[in-house]
């Protein structure tokens, strides 16, 4: 029998990632399983790719309606598709837009975005990959701003990045009066230093939370944390 490379299996839904420029990859699932919310009843997922985070949020929150936006048309199509799919079909819905053209009347409890963050890094030679992975210098301050502007009163918005652009991500917040609330630092194991940082901003001041995770204990064994954490999403946990 002749296996799907393509189709990657939940154990509540499964995502076709055919044509997608960007896989499913650590960081997106770990930022669906980590971010977090008191009760959010509309959730936006920024740039959704194949539409993983969102129907991983969708699993999560019973109650919530999740919405996604993605620029690139195929991934778009593909994440309709993965959403028509599963059994949240009728809580979930894509755009084919860019964030910053985005428009709506709603706000969202909780935002969350996997975001291009090689900023002034090498275009990726394949163009459709290059949108997904590149961020220009003004990037994170429009994506920042207009998270805001669509942001319940006690809304969180969650990114996951590698530390220089998280802590860019912090002081852009600031300037606009969004407030660390949450700082996970994400390592591989306990004797490497961390790689991503996952950030909380809120328009609610709060004491800030800081804490590490770590996927590895040992070569290819996960820890029990990153296990308990995936273990309602991957089959072999």
């Amino acid at each position: 029998m002749e296996v799907n490379r393509d189709v990657f299996k939940f154990k509540q839904f499964e995502v076709n990632q055919a044509g997608c420029a960007m896989k499913i990859n650590t960081d997106g699932v770990l930022i669906a399983a980590m971010s977090n919310h008191e009760m959010p009843k509309k959730i936006l997922d920024i740039g959704t790719g194949t539409g993983v985070v969102a129907l991983m949020l969708a699993q999560r929150f019973p109650e919530a309606d999740v919405h996604a936006v993605e620029i690139d048309y195929q991934a778009a199509e593909a994440a309709d598709k993965n959403f028509r799919n599963s059994i949240f079909s009728n809580r979930l819905s894509v755009s084919h837009v860019a964030i910053e053209h985005y428009i709506g009347v709603e706000k969202f409890d909780l935002i969350v975005s996997n975001p291009p963050f090689f900023v002034n890094d090498l275009k990726n030679e394949e163009k459709r990959k290059g949108i997904a992975r590149h961020a220009d210098e003004d990037f994170f301050e429009m994506l920042i701003n207009k998270s805001k502007s669509i942001l319940s009163d006690h809304g969180k918005l969650w990114l996951i990045l590698p530390l220089k652009q998280a802590r860019q991500v912090e002081e852009i917040g600031l300037t606009i009066q969004l407030f660390a609330a949450e700082k996970i630092y994400i390592h591989s194991d306990e004797s490497k230093p961390p790689f991503r940082m996952m950030i909380c901003l809120s328009k609610e001041k709060m004491d800030l939370l800081e804490r590490k995770f770590y996927i590895y204990q040992s070569l290819k064994v996960h820890t029990e944390e990153y296990k308990m954490l995936l273990k309602d999403f991957f089959l072999n946990f």
